[in-house]
């Protein structure tokens, strides 16, 4: 009976639990940092990459050397909407889809 009593004091007193309107309303701060974080660090600089890609991609030329994402090496010989004729070797050539191109190289 007494080690009843001497855990019944120690305990601490219960603390009312808090709404969940509450509970929100403490976390939604960290929830914007982290989405602001998130936003700086990982959207933004990808935005900019791609808007960076598709300038180059739109900026083709005629003499450009490119490397394709297969490993392809060649020289632009013809710039279309969707695709890009590249002179491998000699009289060959291959169509390739623009967004193939992955490393572009001014001409010379």
């Amino acid at each position: 009976m007494s080690l009843f009593l001497f855990a019944q004091a120690a305990a601490p007193a219960a603390t009312p639990p808090q709404s969940l309107g509450g509970m929100f309303l403490s976390m939604l701060p960290m929830f914007v940092v982290i989405i602001v974080i998130f936003y700086f660090i990982v959207y933004r600089p990808q935005q900019k990459e791609q808007k960076r890609r598709n300038e180059v991609l739109n900026n083709l030329n005629k003499g450009d050397k490119v490397i394709t994402a297969g490993g392809i090496h060649g020289v632009v010989a013809t710039v279309k909407t969707d695709t890009v004729l590249i002179k491998v070797d000699g009289d060959v050539k291959l169509e390739v889809s623009k967004p193939s191109v992955t490393v572009v190289q001014a001409k010379g």
